[in-house]
């Protein structure tokens, strides 16, 4: 973990360390058609670059997540969704690189218990919410329950517009109580995701990311890449939008989060506190 920034010292503009605005924006969801542009995409940018734009952004985000835990008034939550390979795992290991531990709440959710299939599909994700001065991040994300519990048969197709109404009503409650929320969809071309089920079974330090179901998903990518096309219709709003990283490249998809996450931090105006000391130096020095 990376040492507290020094507090007197001018923080940088993140404007100008991150991703300019037209590149975030070239990443936001198109309802009417969320999956047209190209996975592949690079931004005109280059691994180098990209690796040195991360490490000359880390520093401020690392100072930012500080001041988050410090001021413990807001939350700021990521869903990061994505087909398998598509690198949420890693996603999220580098975007919080050099992060306090103390400030985060990652959490993971997969295939729903018979105990959590008796509940409201809502439940497991309202009980591992951020509190004030968290960085949260969702692997997988409450829309889960209107896409994988409907390719598992846990629920019927007759099940989705109630759920989705469900899901506005959340993202709308999460607002409401000061947790700030970023929707993230990881893109990959079903040929990457073949490369990295590959690269997994060369590599037997990658057997236990494989599932058997996974093979089955990889034989259903366009049947569930046009089923997650009508979620990302369906949910995007203006108050809860849904940006789509081209996920292809990791290099940029790491970017561009780190990138999303400096532009909502920048919303909260962080600044560092200077109260008055209780008591001073003198009075310490005298014992």
């Amino acid at each position: 973990m990376s040492p507290l920034p020094d507090a007197s010292a001018p923080a940088a503009n993140a404007a100008l360390l991150r991703l300019r605005d037209e590149s975030l924006e070239a990443c936001l969801c198109h309802p009417a058609a969320p999956f047209a542009q190209n996975p592949n995409r690079d931004l005109g940018l280059s691994h180098d670059s990209a690796a040195a734009q991360l490490q000359a952004l880390r520093p401020w985000l690392i100072e930012q997540q500080h001041l988050l835990r410090m001021r413990r008034r807001e939350a700021l939550l990521i869903w990061l969704q994505g087909p398998d390979c598509a690198g949420k795992d890693g996603a999220i290991e580098r975007l919080c690189a050099g992060f306090s531990p103390l400030g985060l709440a990652v959490h993971s959710f997969g295939r729903p218990t018979v105990a959590q299939c008796t509940a409201p599909f809502l439940a497991r994700y309202r009980q591992r919410l951020p509190e004030p001065g968290q960085l949260g991040l969702f692997n997988r994300t409450p829309y889960e329950g209107v896409a994988s519990d409907l390719f598992d048969g846990f629920i019927d197709a007759e099940a989705l517009p109630a759920r989705l109404i469900q899901l506005a009503d959340f993202e709308d409650q999460l607002a409401a109580h000061g947790i700030r929320l970023l929707k993230v969809y990881l893109q990959i071309s079903q040929a990457e995701q073949h490369a990295r089920l590959r690269k997994r079974l060369l590599d037997p330090r990658k057997h236990w990311k494989l599932c058997a179901d996974d093979l089955t998903a990889h034989r259903q990518f366009a049947a569930r890449e046009a089923h997650w096309a009508a979620l990302l219709r369906a949910s995007h709003r203006p108050e809860a939008p849904w940006y789509i990283l081209p996920a292809n490249h990791k290099w940029l998809r790491d970017l561009l989060l780190a990138s999303l996450l400096a532009r909502a931090f920048e919303t909260l105006q962080q600044t560092w506190p200077t109260p008055t000391p209780p008591f001073t130096l003198e009075a310490l020095e005298r014992g």
